[in-house]
């Protein structure tokens, strides 16, 4: 049986699989499924540059802030952030509505804990972001 799927992470702040993985899946007609879609949570909006949310899962794991939580990242949040209230959308709304946009993506797996969650989640998929919106985020986080 051939693939049908590769996973890996992928969000606004891991866009590493960009020079290899995804012309390969291009190639190979294949889909693909993020996973850390919200870069363990610096893309929802809960945090801030020094202030991270306790309970989250940034707060009790080192290594997801030795992978996401630095200066870069944190200059890339705050520009997101700022393109995505401009624009009255949340951040998070601009993570998922980003990845959707991306022809090859077959879904963004996209956890809750909480009901508030689901429906934030849900948001995303409302929001279709232009070619010029997509030039700009490709500025923002390369």
């Amino acid at each position: 049986a051939a693939f049908i799927s590769a996973q890996d992470q992928y969000s606004l702040l891991n866009r590493r699989i960009e020079r290899e993985v995804v012309p390969a899946i291009e190639r190979h007609k294949l889909g693909f499924l993020p996973y850390f879609p919200l870069a363990s949570g610096m893309l929802t909006g809960k945090h801030r540059k020094g202030v991270i949310q306790q309970g989250s899962r940034l707060s009790f794991s080192k290594r997801h802030i030795d992978r996401f939580v630095n200066d870069t990242n944190w200059a890339k949040v705050e520009a997101l952030t700022a393109f995505a209230e401009q624009r009255g959308h949340t951040i998070l709304e601009l993570a998922f509505a980003w990845l959707l946009a991306k022809p090859f993506i077959g879904s963004v797996i996209a956890g809750a804990s909480v009901p508030e969650q689901v429906e934030q989640n849900v948001k995303a998929v409302g929001w279709t972001l232009t070619p010029s919106d997509m030039t700009e985020l490709d500025r923002i986080t390369r």
